[in-house]
């Protein structure tokens, strides 16, 4: 079997030879350029493996040559050379493409990582893609969108940040992103930054050594290290206290994490990706948020939309879900959506998205005894009708501030029993804080 070919574009003899020989080493042919023209002239000639750009050449930079490279050759790993703490050059680079980016000088331990995980990620299994399909269902424009953009991005190691409402399916993005990755058998840790408490987020995140603080009484493994050679996805990560996140900027700059209580500094290797239903650039906006980590978390961006943004896709999803939860309710057998309750499904608004849909599914099984499912027993009468050009307020329905408080009572009404009265379930279903919902209920009198 034929060795990998990689293929070095750096100006610097030595650089280049200490890549060389650490490559060699690994099993893998190199052929040197220590220009842009030089290197155009090997890919010419050569089918690469593997490509490491350097950003200053003698002959042009290095960023501008990258999407050249890519353009020729789309599946090539391109590892761009960066000089220390340049990291708004090296977030540029994997905004245009670049696998990842390797700092001046050289940390072997992460480079022979970062090598391997390039060489990686040209053999992810295309039957990955096809399985993608019967996951994140949906037939929908955006949907093939959603499903085309995390085939390219698992090809990366760039961080992803995965924006939409609560309920859509940002956790199950990030689970496939990490399946069609190169790192599918390596660990996916998942944690909600909201529900860690402060004073242990340190810890959580990066680890202690025994006898580091009271109660520290073994030695313990953050969720980086347990995230080592895999995935890290921080869901809700605008709940992030503003002291963490400077520790966690460096953390993903440096690839390097120190536990509370150590002296010496671990080296990381992890995908991450990020969460959030809130607005993190205007948490940005209100100094809420460091510009300079959502900048390097934000390098690609992935919208999962919300459900009323793919009413077509409803029918498939629900009996999706009604066929699932027909395997686990032994007292319901052969029944079925009608197409009354398809059509009523398809006009509600979802504020809570498809973990919405789910749980009133559930909620109509667990009370339904035979026969199919009508659209009475949906009950879905205390949501908002769906608007139309026709829909506006009419002052015969009395002040607009007493139509205004109906309908917020009605929505926080309907939230609260579907989530079964957990107002924590209600907050984040709704998009406000616990703060905000607990004062609404007091306005509302709704607060029992």
């Amino acid at each position: 079997m034929n060795k990998p070919l990689a293929l070095i574009i750096d100006d610097e003899a030595d650089i280049r030879e200490l890549l060389e020989i650490t490559l060699q080493r690994l099993g893998i042919d190199t052929q040197s350029a220590e220009s842009i023209s030089h290197a155009t002239h090997y890919l010419q000639k050569h089918e690469f493996n593997l490509c490491l750009l350097d950003m200053r050449l003698p002959d042009g930079n290095g960023l501008d040559f990258l999407p050249t490279i890519l353009h020729k050759h789309p599946t090539l790993p391109v590892i761009m050379i960066t000089a220390h703490g340049s990291a708004d050059a090296a977030v540029k680079a994997m905004k245009l493409g670049a696998f990842d980016f390797l700092s001046k000088p050289v940390d072997l331990s992460n480079f022979r990582l970062l090598i391997k995980n390039a060489l990686n990620s040209s053999h992810t299994a295309p039957e990955h893609d096809r399985r993608m399909r019967d996951t994140l269902l949906g037939e929908s424009q955006v949907m093939c969108d959603l499903r085309g953009k995390i085939a390219k991005i698992a090809r990366s190691q760039a961080p992803v940040y995965i924006k939409g409402e609560s309920g859509t399916g940002k956790e199950l993005a990030a689970r496939l992103i990490h399946k069609q990755s190169s790192r599918a058998s390596a660990p996916f840790i998942a944690v909600n930054c909201g529900a860690i408490p402060q004073e242990l987020m340190e810890s959580e995140f990066f680890g202690h050594k025994k006898g580091s603080f009271t109660g520290a009484n073994d030695n313990k493994t953050g969720l980086f290290q347990a995230a080592n050679g895999g995935t890290l996805f921080l869901d809700e990560v605008a709940d992030l206290p503003l002291n963490l996140q400077v520790k966690l900027l460096r953390a993903i700059q440096e690839k390097k994490v120190r536990p509370v209580g150590g002296h010496e500094e671990e080296s990381i290797d992890i995908h991450l990706l990020s969460a959030t239903h809130k607005d993190l650039a205007q948490l940005v906006a209100d100094d809420l948020f460091r510009q300079d980590l959502y900048y390097r978390i934000n390098v690609i961006e992935l919208n999962v939309p919300a459900l009323r943004e793919r009413k077509q896709d409803i029918p498939q999803l629900a009996n999706y879900f009604l066929k699932k939860l027909l395997k686990t309710n032994s007292h319901v057998t052969d029944t079925a959506l009608s197409n009354a309750a398809l059509n009523a499904l398809t006009h509600y608004s979802f504020p809570g998205n498809v973990r919405e849909l789910e749980n009133i599914l559930e909620r109509t099984v667990a009370l339904h005894d035979s026969g199919d499912i009508s659209n009475y027993d949906l009950n879905l009468k205390n949501s908002p009708a769906p608007l139309s050009n026709s829909t506006y307020y009419a002052p015969s329905l009395g002040s607009l501030e007493d139509y205004l408080e109906t309908t917020e009572k009605q929505a926080i009404t309907s939230a609260l029993e579907e989530n079964e009265w957990n107002k924590t379930a209600t907050a984040k279903q709704l998009g406000i804080s616990f703060r905000s919902l607990h004062y609404r209920l007091k306005k509302l009198g709704l607060d029992l």
